[in-house]
């Protein structure tokens, strides 16, 4: 990836070329009338019109640009009066359920990949994301990028999405530079009973403490609430399967971004999601399905 497609977890390093992306679902007459494995680009994000045609110099043989994938992933339009959030998720899974390999995401990820992650990343308000994966991936600062600026700036979006930690412990390197030297000031989202030495060397960092419980623990229904009052309403979870898991229970997920990726580990790795299971399973809607060298990238709303 380029530098600024570099935000904070450093999954995939290094640009390759990349191959055609192809749109699989919705299904337009442009894909029907295509052989399988047919490169083609997405007559929606492209500006082709709806019966499949597509604009004049179009190349088929060519990477979607950050601008189209921006369209494919937009968030819904806000209906009348103040705005709801809107949670999403992006996580990626190999072909036999793990979530990582040997503790990170990065082997079962791509440059494809990335550059979804780094759209979702340039179309958020807030990152949400559990403590574990801060320490375990080496988070940092999400940066501004120009392909993104006037998207943003339209939208009344800050540079960079703010990264918001959910920690109950608050057991987090401070001096990191996630915490010290982010473009846009870090939240920890934490409970009442936090430990106070802990919140003041948050906020000593220069981090935002939010409390979003009454006890030790985060309660997702009011961080996803908190994040709202101050104005952060596109809102994305990378994480981890715990975080995930709790968010899923709550009944606060709107939407999930999952990449399957065509690789296999065995071994007992995490599911992308994990805790207590709910009651009855929630069924979500498919919304978009694109592919590229193997991997499927779906996108799945609730109804």
């Amino acid at each position: 990836m380029a530098a600024e497609d570099e935000d904070t977890v450093p999954h995939a390093k290094g640009r390759a070329t990349l191959h055609v992306m192809r749109r699989l679902f919705p299904v337009t007459d442009e894909t029907a009338a295509r052989p399988a494995g047919t490169p083609f680009g997405d007559a929606e994000a492209t500006g082709a019109s709806p019966e499949g045609g597509r604009p004049a110099g179009d190349s088929a043989d060519r990477e979607w640009s950050l601008q189209e994938l921006a369209a494919v992933y937009a968030y819904p339009e806000p209906g009348p009066g103040a705005r709801e959030p809107w949670l999403r998720a992006n996580m990626v899974s190999s072909l036999d359920g793990a979530a990582q390999h040997e503790g990170r995401s990065q082997p079962i990820s791509g440059t494809a990949d990335m550059r979804i992650f780094g759209t979702l990343r340039g179309l958020a308000d807030a990152v949400l994301v559990g403590a574990e994966t801060v320490r375990r991936e080496g988070y940092r600062p999400a940066r501004a990028r120009a392909a993104f600026a006037g998207l943003r700036e339209a939208a009344g979006q800050a540079p960079a999405p703010a990264i918001a930690v959910v920690s109950a412990s608050l057991d987090l390197d401070f001096s990191w530079p996630l915490f010290t030297s982010p473009l846009v000031p870090t939240l920890v989202l934490t409970g009442a009973a936090a430990a106070p030495d802990r919140v003041a060397a948050a906020e000593k960092a220069g981090a935002r403490v939010v409390i979003a419980g009454d006890g030790m623990g985060v309660d997702p229904d009011r961080a996803v609430r908190a994040l709202a009052d101050l104005g952060m309403t596109r809102l994305l979870t990378e994480g981890g399967p715990r975080l995930l898991g709790q968010l899923i229970t709550a009944g606060v997920l709107d939407e999930l971004c999952l990449t399957v990726s065509p690789m296999l580990t065995a071994g007992d790795a995490q599911r992308i999601a994990g805790g207590p299971s709910v009651a009855v399973p929630r069924r979500f809607e498919l919304v978009s399905l694109l592919e590229e060298e193997g991997f499927l990238f779906s996108r799945y709303r609730r109804p």
